[in-house]
């Protein structure tokens, strides 16, 4: 399958009668840049299997995310629940995150024309970082939430107060637009030209700075410092919160508490353990050509496929949200 490249324009031509946009002139930037995102262009074969692989995940990720936050409105006692509260903003971000990425990788797998316009491409790493900040955080939170119901069963509810609940979760959406602007701003700050590859899926940030046409150190360092502070404070708050869990349920006195104590972390832990991982593996691979594809691997797992995991997750080992599923078939047959 071949990638159909669009004419160059004409304007505000560089030396070599391309058109070169600087950060000064963002109006011109917008219009004058294009971005071809190679995707698995290199794999023609691959094409339609991994269309009709990628359309089957976003289907059941839509149906099980938007179908999460249906069963925990339509059960008071769910909705009422602040751990629940949670999960439905953690499928809503799952949600928005799948929608932001995978409609244009489907798109390029199956048409020939893979570019993205300059804005287009901004806007996509913009709302990708935010949600998968927001997500990051989201998950700490449900890690104190864990630790708060396993440390006080009996005031749960009265600790994590609605209000608190409220302020955690916009807490959680307002990092994520603060770390997002602040990248996309640096983003901006940077020049580029003509017809760029990027050789990813997604408009990535790595991806992009590659085709930059001046210095991405202070973009790239912003970025660094970001990535490790998010991944780094969230992780303490998840790692605390599960010591304090595991050194509260060892002082229980019967074995049936401690497995009831456990299995309520369960799902939580499981999501944690999947998303985290993968972060923590892409850090690890070298930022070299031959590991591009690994990269790709990796990306599409946490960008495609754990969107997806989260709703199963927690619905395969819920009691609760089995039972609410259970009437609510049982009540349209």
């Amino acid at each position: 399958m071949k990638v159909r490249i669009p004419p160059k324009e004409s304007p505000n031509n560089g030396e070599d009668g391309i058109p070169i946009c600087h950060h000064g002139d963002q109006e011109n930037q917008t219009t004058l840049v294009t971005f071809i995102l190679l995707g698995f262009s290199e794999y023609p074969d691959l094409q339609v299997p991994l269309f009709l692989l990628f359309l089957t995940i976003y289907s059941v990720t839509v149906l099980g995310n938007l179908g999460m936050i249906a069963i925990i409105r339509v059960n008071t006692k769910l909705r009422n629940t602040p751990m629940y509260f949670f999960l439905a903003h953690l499928s809503f971000v799952d949600f928005c995150y799948s929608t932001v990425v995978t409609p244009k990788l489907l798109e390029n797998l199956i048409l020939e024309d893979r570019t993205i316009s300059f804005a287009g491409c901004i806007m996509q790493f913009f709302f990708a970082c935010t949600f998968v900040v927001t997500e990051t955080y989201m998950l700490a939170v449900m890690a104190y939430d864990r630790f708060v119901a396993v440390r006080n069963p009996l005031h749960y509810t009265v600790a994590m107060s609605p209000k608190l609940c409220s302020f955690l979760v916009g807490a959680s959406y307002s990092w994520g637009l603060i770390c997002s602007k602040t990248l996309t701003y640096f983003l901006l700050r940077l020049s580029f030209q003509g017809v760029n590859i990027l050789n990813n899926f997604v408009c990535e940030h790595a991806a992009i700075v590659a085709v930059s046409h001046s210095d991405p150190y202070i973009s790239q360092e912003i970025i660094s410092v970001s990535a490790t502070f998010n991944e780094i404070s969230s992780l303490v708050i998840i790692l605390m919160s599960y010591i304090f869990i595991f050194i509260t349920v060892m002082k229980m006195p019967s074995t049936g508490g401690r497995r009831k104590a456990f299995s309520t972390c369960a799902s939580h832990l499981t999501a944690i353990i999947i998303f985290h991982g993968t972060i923590l593996f892409l850090y690890c691979v070298p930022n070299t050509k031959s590991s591009w594809l690994m990269v790709k691997v990796a990306s599409v797992f946490y960008t495609v496929f754990i969107p997806m995991l989260n709703p199963l997750i927690y619905s395969l080992r819920n009691k609760d949200v089995k039972e609410t599923v259970r009437k609510l078939i049982s009540k349209n047959i």
